[in-house]
């Protein structure tokens, strides 16, 4: 008889408790749509702003809000979260954004407004809800949605947990989210190439440099050059980033300079993005003929972003530099002449600027080496020489699969004897092997092409031995007439002297 009694008295507490829970929910849901329908949406905020920190004294429960922008700029956070909570969707939602551009190559997920995602950081459960709430100002503008005046919304996540682990959220969790976000950014990311925009070169920083997709093909596996300089070049990109630490013991800015020279056609330009598409790094295309001072350059180096390429090709005639010597020399001289001088080019490559970013990596090309400054030349700014030259055997086997898709044929031992002896660029040979489908028919014209290539260099080879011959006799001859007025003129003194 207790024990039915001690039952009944509990359900009937029970049911007292669902009673006041359902009235109370209900008083709640009839005050929300009274105000709803009544009130302003600024008192409507201030009220709900005031019922929630009321309840919120009885909670064990703290929320942080992370909006979608601090002031005029983007909010770190709010967008390391966006990323994050797209990989951590859980089965139980049921509304998800997804979308996709031309050039990535996968989907992008993430929440969909009023959604809400568990997440568990080192035992400790943290709630995500994506709020968005709408503005009646028709001016509001959203700089990362073009259709935010249309819908004139406002992001925010909001974080809840226990009170009791905020320090952890604050100095572990958020610096993960970030760091996560990151690395996820830069898997997904679509590469791009930048080039300088000269008419904002004095505007916003963000607008110096502007860009489209880069959608350049070539791999490592693609380029034509020889199998142990592709190691050695694979192994120092690896090497560089991941020494982040070692830069920063030994006291150097986190950079590497390359210099890639040879004659054209041998392949600069498809191993720098080769380059590119390994290390997942945007190119930065950086025309030096637009630059009219060494102020511009430091903008653009700031403007830069990291894990990023700065190339700038055929540096030894895009532009003219005054020498260093002469600099303080011809100041006055050239006070009103506008130019980039080489030892601004030196402290942009190498100097206290190059140390405001970090993993960046510098690439110069050219066809004369032998044209460049020697300051220009040294560790520390150019770190790697690498010499891209003719077609060797091994780079033709490379272009033979790229392009005929076979690694053997009778024909290449003939094919590989005469690249071998002949100067060809790869360029000239991968010309030839586009001509038609067959692999017979392109490969005994690729045997004809090398043969009339060995003559033609045959006779550029004497012909430059003559003209050089041409232009001995000429010095010789100039020395020859410059050595009898010398000793005229020594013999119209010696008879001077006899005179008097």
């Amino acid at each position: 008889m207790e024990a039915s009694s001690s039952v009944e008295t509990k359900l009937a507490t029970a049911k007292t408790v669902l009673s006041a829970a359902a009235s109370v929910a209900a008083t709640a849901m009839l005050v929300r749509s009274i105000a709803q329908d009544f009130l302003p949406h600024e008192f409507q905020g201030l009220l709900f702003s005031g019922i929630r920190s009321f309840f919120n004294r009885f909670s064990s429960q703290i929320t942080m809000v992370i909006d979608e922008f601090d002031g005029l700029v983007n909010n770190q956070i709010y967008e390391a979260a966006e990323i994050y909570l797209g990989g951590k969707i859980s089965p139980n939602t049921q509304r998800l954004k997804v979308c996709k551009s031309d050039k990535e190559k996968d989907f992008t997920i993430a929440m969909e407004r009023n959604e809400e995602v568990m997440d568990i950081y080192n035992g400790v459960k943290l709630n995500w809800v994506l709020v968005c709430r709408q503005v009646e100002s028709r001016s509001f503008h959203n700089p990362r949605d073009l259709n935010s005046t249309l819908r004139s919304e406002v992001r925010s996540f909001e974080l809840t947990f226990h009170k009791k682990h905020k320090d952890v959220v604050l100095t572990h969790y958020l610096p993960y989210i970030v760091q996560e976000a990151k690395s996820k950014k830069q898997e997904i990311k679509s590469l791009k190439i930048f080039t300088v925009s000269p008419d904002s070169m004095y505007g916003n920083l963000a607008d110096v440099w502007t860009s489209t997709n880069l959608d350049h093909p070539a791999t490592f596996d693609t380029v034509a050059m020889d199998l142990e300089i592709k190691n050695f070049i694979l192994k120092d990109l690896e090497r560089f980033v991941k020494r982040k630490e070692y830069y920063r013991k030994v006291g150097k800015a986190w950079k590497r300079g390359y210099l890639l020279y040879g004659p054209p056609g041998t392949g600069k330009s498809s191993l720098i993005a080769a380059m590119a598409n390994y290390l997942n790094f945007d190119i930065y295309d950086l025309e030096l003929t637009e630059i009219q001072v060494n102020s511009e350059l430091r903008r653009l180096l700031i403007a830069m972003a990291n894990k990023s390429i700065l190339v700038v090709e055929d540096i030894d005639c895009s532009i003219e530099f005054q020498d260093r010597s002469a600099e303080s020399d011809s100041s006055s001289r050239h006070s009103q002449r506008r130019q980039v001088t080489l030892s601004g080019l030196l402290n942009f490559i190498d100097g206290l600027w190059s140390s405001c970013g970090d993993e960046r990596i510098i690439i110069f090309t050219t066809n004369h080496k032998d044209k460049l400054d020697s300051a220009l030349l040294r560790p520390g700014r150019m770190d790697v020489h690498i010499h891209m030259s003719y077609c060797t055997p091994c780079g033709f086997t490379v272009l033979a699969a790229n392009y005929l898709g076979i690694k053997e044929h009778a024909l290449f031992g003939e094919i590989e004897e005469a690249i071998g002896t002949t100067q060809v660029t790869p360029a000239e040979v991968a010309e030839q092997l586009i001509k038609h489908d067959e692999p017979d028919i392109v490969l005994r014209g690729l045997i004809e092409f090398l043969k009339l290539k060995r003559i033609e260099n045959e006779e550029a080879k004497a012909k430059k031995n003559e003209i050089a011959d041409q232009g001995g006799d000429e010095e010789k001859q100039s020395d020859q007439e410059h050595e009898c007025v010398t000793v005229k003129d020594k013999k119209l003194d010696s008879d001077k002297k006899g005179d008097n």
